[in-house]
Order: structure tokens, then C-alpha cells, then sequence
């Protein structure tokens, strides 16, 4: 998979570049330090993960974004945040982004969000969703899910990734996904923000 990051740190680009580089089944392809040619971009190096920075000069990365997600919509981009970037990260989620890890993770679960965004599915640091969750939209109320899709959404609301949740479920990775698309479509949201939101305000006491 092709893997092209955005920061304003040339640290972190470095620290970046050498971790994608170490993985058999990743290439980096490109970085740059602020959003401001993001459809040049994607054109040159056409990845398939953008690894967004949010807080960066000129064009941030909530813009670059809505400007990847409105003309490359099958990119998927993984933001990248601090902890206290709450507001920016709902607006993230909200804007398309299929996941975000924070910029303190250590290396093996940053390459396992990216491969979990890269299998289809939504990658997010559990911490960090709870900080958030009065953001999101308000609950689906009278939205009945079965006793096998509470369970994944609990799962996921801890923080488990997709193959996690097969593993303790004792089905196969496409299972949980079918589980995670009933779940959508009887709530009627299009994200894992808004599946773990409406889990803490409808079923977690």
C-alpha cells in the first residue's frame, strides 16, 4: 500500500518515513508540509492512505481533507492529532476521514491502523474518542440492534480493531464487517465516531 504524509514537522515526517519504510507491504511515496497542493499531490503519487496532521501552515488539515475526500474519494486519510485536538478531530471523522491515531502511539499500532483503514475498516484510539463524544450527533433513539451487533459495537467502543473483534467472537473478519454495516445502516451514520457515540449515550451506563 502507498502511504503519503502531512506535517509540518520534519521530525515527524523523518520518524514517518522511516517506520513505512521498514514494513514489507507499505511504500512511502511522498510528504509534504502543509495541505497547500493536495490535489497535485494525489495526482503525482496517487497513494492509497494520507496520513493527515491536523494543526499545519497555510492549508490545515481539516481543509486538505475536504479538499482529498471531495475529489479523490476512494483515498483514505488517517488523521493524526494530539490529545487535546478534540474539537479538530470530530470535524475530521466528521469531514471523511476513516480513522485517527494519536501522534503519541507507539509504531506497531500506527501500522496497524493503517492496515486496518487499508482492509476497509476504521482505525481509533480509544482514549481519545471519549474525550470527544459530546461532539457527535445526537443519539438514534428507538434504534434496536441484536445482542451479537451490541457486542461488536462494545468492542469497538474499546478500542478493538476489526480482526480483534473476530478473534473474540470466534468469526471471520468479514462477519464483523457485515455486523459493522447492519450496524450503520439501522443507525443511520456513516462512521466509527458515530457508532461509539451512540454506544455511550444509548447503551453504557
Amino acid at each position: 500500500m502507498k502511504i503519503f504524509a502531512y506535517d509540518d514537522s520534519p521530525e515527524r515526517l523523518h520518524s514517518l518515513r522511516i517506520l513505512i519504510e521498514l514494513s514489507d507491504n507499505m511504500e512511502y511515496v511522498g510528504e509534504a508540509l502543509c495541505c497547500e497542493n493536495a490535489v497535485e499531490d494525489m495526482i503525482k503519487y496517487q497513494p492509497d492512505i494520507v496520513l493527515m496532521d491536523i494543526n499545519m501552515p497555510i492549508v490545515d488539515g481539516i481543509e486538505g481533507l475536504k479538499i482529498i475526500k471531495s475529489k479523490f474519494p476512494h483515498i483514505n486519510v488517517l488523521v493524526q492529532t494530539a490529545f487535546d485536538d478534540s474539537d479538530k478531530v470530530f470535524r475530521s471523522i466528521s469531514g471523511g476521514a476513516s480513522g485517527y491515531i494519536l501522534k503519541s502511539d507507539n509504531p506497531r499500532r500506527i501500522l496497524q491502523a493503517i492496515e486496518e483503514v487499508h482492509e476497509g475498516g476504521a482505525s481509533m484510539n480509544p482514549a481519545i474518542a471519549k474525550k470527544i463524544l459530546e461532539h457527535f450527533l445526537p443519539s438514534q433513539e428507538g434504534k434496536i440492534l441484536t445482542l451479537k451487533e451490541n457486542e461488536v459495537l462494545k468492542f469497538l467502543s474499546e478500542g478493538l480493531s476489526y480482526k480483534m473483534i473476530a478473534d473474540k467472537l470466534g468469526v471471520s473478519y468479514s462477519t464483523v464487517n457485515t455486523h459493522i454495516k447492519h450496524i450503520y445502516n439501522k443507525l443511520h451514520i456513516s462512521s466509527l465516531g458515530e457508532a461509539v457515540s451512540w454506544y455511550f449515550k444509548n447503551i453504557k451506563e
